[in-house]
């Protein structure tokens, strides 16, 4: 699965990892992320994402 990074903050989402401070278990891709979820850093939406 693809590495996704915030072009606002540099955070970097790894659907290996997740989310799971905020409740997205490991093993979610990007695409399958909730459509209210914001980066946890700056809590900015996810169109401001990135692939890497």
């Amino acid at each position: 699965m693809d590495k996704w990074v915030c072009t606002v903050c540099g955070y970097v989402y790894d659907p290996a990892v997740g989310d799971t401070a905020n409740g997205i278990a490991a093993g979610t891709a990007f695409e399958s992320l909730p459509a209210d979820w914001v980066c946890p850093e700056c809590g900015v939406a996810k169109e401001f994402f990135e692939k890497v």
